[in-house]
């Protein structure tokens, strides 16, 4: 499946899998980042400290695999046709809900940032699930493709 992408089509193809890598790492990382925050009393130098490694993590690594994730499969989408086949409107869906919960964190740190403390520990655990699952449902979409 070459497409209009010709030869190239392999390496996006393994350019778009590195940053998802990238993506997920962060995406594992950041609540975990976020059980050990609140712990913190609002204001302290260790406070001060996870407000910065959650913003680097977000700047550095995040937000920019997320949008070259996106660009890419795109990309990969239209060079072979899937927006015709049903796992890849899943798999759309999938990867759409992932990144309301990229969002979701991005807002959640930022409410740490400002001395809130909403969600139980318990509750950070269990959101640190989600991309998990997701992407294991998205492999399996991807290289199944079952509909």
């Amino acid at each position: 499946m070459e497409g209009f992408l010709g030869a190239t089509w392999l390496w996006v193809k393994a350019a778009h899998i590195i940053f998802v890598i990238f993506w997920m790492a962060g995406m594992f990382m950041l609540p975990r980042f976020f059980i050990y925050h609140q712990q913190t009393t609002p204001g302290s130098a260790e406070d001060k400290a996870w407000i910065e490694r959650e913003t680097r993590l977000r700047r550095i690594i995040l937000t920019p695999s997320m949008s070259v994730v996106w660009l890419l499969g795109l990309v990969l989408a239209v060079n072979t046709g899937a927006f015709s086949q049903g796992w890849f409107h899943a798999k759309l869906l999938l990867v759409l809900a992932l990144s309301g919960y990229h969002g979701w964190m991005v807002g959640y740190a930022r409410k740490l940032a400002r001395g809130e403390r909403r969600l139980s520990d318990k509750a950070l655990r269990l959101a640190n699930e989600v991309p998990g699952v997701a992407t294991a449902a998205i492999v399996i979409l991807a290289v199944v493709r079952p509909f």
